[in-house]
């Protein structure tokens, strides 16, 4: 028998903050659901967990099966970070999204992250209206449904499509301008999937709040206290932000039948962010210390100097990595000149000057660093085959590459130190500590490979993995390598591997606690709560109440068990 699921993600919501706020009664209607339903917490992949955790759940299945990571995947040959297909996206051959259910369920799927226009889904679906990193093309089926769409209801004003979804915090006017393109994204979105809702009574609709993701990534510090740049006001803007989400769905599920299972998850979280500095600038130029001792790349106080506030660039309208080139030590006097000329022309002619430099490069074979590159770890790309590791730019955690002889094109690592190495990094990672406060850094140092010769193409890139503590750091220092800053704050928040999930329906214990579970574990959850095939290969299983018993009476999981080909 079918049961009609209705799941709304809340796009990288973490359950901390969350809690707090519905036990204070700021989320009235999410309070609402936890009190008539089950509440439980979801853990997601340890590392690779800002680029993986929508996949995973799309999938039902562990980066390990698919070999999904990362937007991109490194080339030994070239020392290339190439991206994944057009957009970065994993491309569910060999795993479908696990709502492709074929002729027999209606499915609605709208506006979800890093997914595609699935076969053998019954109904509509449509991507990249406004969801934070689509990694696709917009489109939908039917083709007509998405600009049917924006025509009667508009596109999203933060033009999330082409990543411009994004703020910086020392400029105010960006700041605010962002604030109400969320405003009014999240208003656009709410009359959308209501639309879409009420079109029919589908067996599984499947959307996402994505406008929260970026909130927290700009608005962290303006709401959370232990933030170091944190402003008391009269008015707390994530908290707002998120009472009109908590509206939004109230709106939403006014169309809503009465039966229907109502799901609301996140499959990660935000804290306060740990990563931007650490792996995108300390960790790069660490590496570049650890293989070019005495020398740098990011300009730094000596160990002990005494430490001035967080940096703030002096020209607020650059962008932040193009305000960190302020920053940088520049080997080629070139560069420099060029960065200067880039200052007083308009932005769009830097793509230009950027080409002019590399051709000159090739001409004069000067040092070729990355100008005007978005990732500040692309700056050593030129250095990558000299070095013995070298950092794999990334969105979250910290991805060290080792240049293995036999496997890197021009490896100078050889295949027996390739453990010495491994373990001195480890070593040396450990010794970092924040020079604020002289607490150490790394909580976590992940070696992904059992040996160096292990080779499985379903393994990331990285053979270690730097997962850092969770405050904002913007200067640290090595007792072997010196200082590494100070350097200017990007986004104040970043992703953790916590979600949650609050499941209300007609055969749910009210008021009930779920057992932790993982992100895998919702879709196959939301597969035998609508009474459809679960397929064999997915991770996931059911949710459990706290006790272990099913969230899906036992009369339902036997009718859902079966292989799905």
């Amino acid at each position: 028998m079918k049961h009609s699921v209705i799941a709304i993600g809340l796009d990288s919501v973490d359950p901390l903050f969350l809690e707090d706020w519905m036990s204070k009664g700021y989320l009235k209607t999410l309070a609402t659901l936890k009190e008539q339903g089950a509440y439980g917490r979801l853990i997601n992949n340890e590392y690779y967990k800002g680029e993986s955790a929508w996949t995973s759940f799309l999938t039902g299945c562990l980066s390990s099966k698919t070999g999904y990571w990362s937007k991109t995947k490194f080339d030994p040959i070239n020392y290339q970070a190439n991206k994944i297909g057009d957009h970065g996206a994993y491309d569910y051959r060999e795993y479908s999204p696990f709502y492709a259910l074929g002729d027999d369920y209606r499915v609605a799927m709208f506006d979800m992250p890093q997914t595609t226009i699935a076969e053998n889904v019954n109904g509509i679906q449509a991507v990249a209206w406004g969801a934070h990193a689509p990694m696709i093309s917009r489109q939908s089926q039917p083709p007509e449904l998405i600009s049917e769409l924006v025509a009667q209801y508009g596109d999203h004003p933060a033009d999330c499509l082409h990543h411009r979804d994004r703020s910086d915090w020392y400029n105010l006017a960006s700041v605010d301008k962002l604030k109400k393109e969320l405003e009014i994204g999240l208003e656009r979105r709410t009359a959308m999937t209501k639309d879409l809702l009420a079109r029919e009574r589908w067996d599984l609709f499947l959307t996402n709040i994505s406008e929260t993701h970026t909130f927290m990534h700009y608005f962290w510090h303006l709401s959370q206290k232990e933030h170091p740049l944190y402003q008391p006001s009269s008015v707390d803007p994530m908290l707002e932000y998120f009472k009109a989400v908590d509206h939004s769905i109230a709106t939403i599920l006014t169309e809503a039948p009465e039966d229907a299972n109502i799901i609301i998850f996140s499959a990660h979280g935000m804290g306060e962010n740990a990563s931007d500095v650490l792996s995108s600038v300390v960790l790069p130029e660490f590496l570049y210390r650890f293989s070019f001792p005495g020398k740098s790349l990011v300009k730094s106080q000596n160990l002990g100097v005494k430490l001035p506030k967080p940096l703030t660039p002096k020209n607020r309208n650059l962008s932040w990595f193009l305000a960190l080139y302020d920053l940088k030590n520049e080997p080629d006097p070139l560069a420099g000149v060029l960065r200067s000329i880039a200052k007083i022309i308009p932005g769009r002619f830097h793509r230009n000057l950027a080409q002019f430099y590399k051709n000159l490069s090739k001409i004069t074979g000067s040092i070729h660093t990355e100008l005007f590159q978005w990732h500040p770890g692309d700056w050593y790309k030129p250095f990558w085959p000299k070095m013995k590791a070298f950092y794999l730019p990334g969105f979250s955690d910290g991805y060290i590459r080792i240049n293995l002889q036999g496997r890197e094109s021009k490896g100078i690592v050889p295949v027996a130190d390739y453990d010495a190495v491994c373990n001195e990094l480890i070593k040396e990672l450990h010794l970092l500590k924040d020079a604020r406060t002289g607490k150490a850094i790394v909580k976590k140092v992940v070696r992904t490979r059992s040996s160096a010769t292990d080779n499985d193409p379903k393994l990331p890139d990285a053979d270690l993995v730097v997962l850092w503590e969770d405050w904002a750091v913007d200067v640290v220092d090595s007792p072997t390598y010196g200082r590494i800053g100070p350097v200017y704050f990007n986004r104040s928040s970043a992703h953790r591997d916590r979600g949650f999930v609050i499941a209300k329906g007609p055969n749910i214990h009210p008021g009930s606690k779920l057992a932790q579970g993982h992100a895998v574990d919702l879709s196959a959850t939301i597969l035998e709560l609508m009474g459809a095939p679960v397929a064999k290969h997915l991770d996931g299983q059911c949710l459990t109440y706290a006790d272990g018993s099913s969230l899906v009476p036992k009369e339902q999981q036997e009718k859902v068990f079966v292989s799905v080909s």
